[in-house]
């Protein structure tokens, strides 16, 4: 079974001064009336002049790679959140195993999840769908939530604020703050440019932050994760979400075949590979010769599948130096009638936790059944059919700019696998004079 592993509490470096007059409406929001007069933390990360994809972590002795500020600064102010009861229910105590098999997926029994979490309320058919402010969204959350602020520093030097005041020019602030219904330790929503109140959708800006807080976390057992609509996305504000796992995702160890080794359009030094020997369809991104690179070639792949209606769900694994792209169909299938009944009973949504391996539970009979063929069989509604996969490959690459490297890349491994597959030549014998 797998267990928890727990930092000291740090104090919140937010709190309310009860002997104050409340500021904006008096509901301490997120929303235009509170934000702009708050004083949240404010967490500054550093660009680098070449803003490398390389992780650059130190391991210690021990084999473990050293706590970074972030991670000591995250975890302290989430289990401050957790003893002021800011969750809805205790994801400490649910219970994790590794189920058994070859890919080692997990599985949590999480009841509280189903009971508490917030219903879904929006059509599920549409990828892309205007902000609706009359419905939940992050700026009606209180600041106690808020961890802090997450803003790229200005003089280029990581630097942490306990108290900072918005100003004008970062009224709508990236922020973080806990998922009051968590999946799994520390799990926490990055939701950038809270009061431009954006619906869930990619865009370059964006994507590049999530990468940049999995790189400045550094701990590869912290992952940031994206659900679009008609992937189980529940909230139509956009958001990423990230939690720690203090073991390998199953997805991390799959097999890949390299798609493409270099853009030849770009020249941007992105590799793009796909998944191999897993229930699910995906694509692998790594590589380029900046963050910058390697973000806009998923961006630019995700805002295709959106434009085009097609759900999906992003892993952001290796501190930033990986990703996973799943184009998906769950939805699409359930509606028209085509995922198995004995499958929908047992509620599991896949959302980009559950197809990368973590498979959250909500009934103590699938916990205690569960198998690795049962996970296989799950995650295999999910994928696109090996037909439409190649169709949206193609477009995908065309997306990243990396079309024609690709097909020349296939036209070389096409003439490898012939060249492989005739008989070897007969070596004309040396006649003697």
């Amino acid at each position: 079974m797998l267990t928890i592993k727990r930092v000291a509490t740090v104090v919140s470096n937010y709190q309310e001064d009860a002997s104050e007059s409340p500021l904006g409406c008096g509901r301490n929001c997120l929303g235009h009336c509170c934000l702009p007069v708050s004083k949240l933390p404010l967490y500054t990360f550093k660009k680098g002049v070449k803003d490398s994809t390389e992780a650059g972590i130190e391991i210690s002795s021990e084999g473990q790679p050293p706590a970074a500020f972030l991670n000591n600064l995250l975890l302290g102010q989430w289990e401050d959140r957790m003893s002021r009861g800011l969750f809805r229910y205790d994801v400490t105590l649910c219970e994790t195993k590794i189920i058994p098999g070859n890919y080692g997926f997990i599985a949590q029994l999480n009841e509280g999840r189903h009971t508490k979490k917030r219903p879904t309320e929006f059509q599920v058919d549409r990828v892309l769908q205007p902000f609706d402010e009359n419905k939940f969204n992050f700026t009606k959350i209180g600041q106690e939530e808020v961890l802090f602020r997450f803003e790229q520093s200005k003089d280029n030097n990581a630097q942490y604020f306990p108290v900072s005041p918005v100003t004008a020019d970062s009224s709508s602030s990236n922020v973080v703050a806990i998922n009051v219904s968590p999946i799994e330790y520390g799990h926490v929503l990055l939701i950038p440019h809270v009061l431009e109140c954006l619906p869930q959708r990619i865009d370059h800006g964006s994507f590049l932050l999530a990468l940049r807080m999995a790189k400045e976390a550094a701990d590869p057992f912290f992952r940031v994760g994206y659900n679009s609509l008609g992937a189980f996305a529940t909230i139509n504000h956009l958001h990423f979400q990230a939690y720690y796992l203090m073991t390998p995702f199953p997805v991390e160890k799959a097999p890949t075949q390299r798609i493409i080794r270099r853009g030849k359009l770009t020249n941007c030094g992105v590799m793009i590979s796909k998944l191999l020997n897993y229930p699910v369809q995906g694509f692998v991104f790594e590589g380029g010769n900046s963050l910058q690179d390697l973000s806009d070639a998923v961006a630019n792949s995700c805002i295709f599948l959106q434009n085009n209606n097609i759900p999906f769900n992003v892993l952001i694994s290796d501190c930033g130096g990986r990703i996973f792209l799943f184009p998906q169909c769950f939805a699409e299938k359930q509606a028209l009638g085509e995922v198995r009944q004995e499958l929908l009973e047992t509620l599991v949504n896949p959302a980009v936790w559950e197809i990368s391996g973590h498979m959250v539970l909500k009934r103590r009979e699938d916990y205690e059944n569960a198998s690795e063929e049962y996970a296989w069989r799950l995650l295999a509604e999910v994928s696109l059919s090996e037909e439409r996969f190649q169709e949206v490959k193609d477009y995908v690459l065309e997306a990243a700019g990396l079309k024609q490297g690709a097909d020349m890349m296939e036209a070389i491994n096409e003439r490898n696998e012939e060249d492989f597959n005739k008989p070897p030549t007969p070596r004309a014998t040396p006649t003697l004079a």
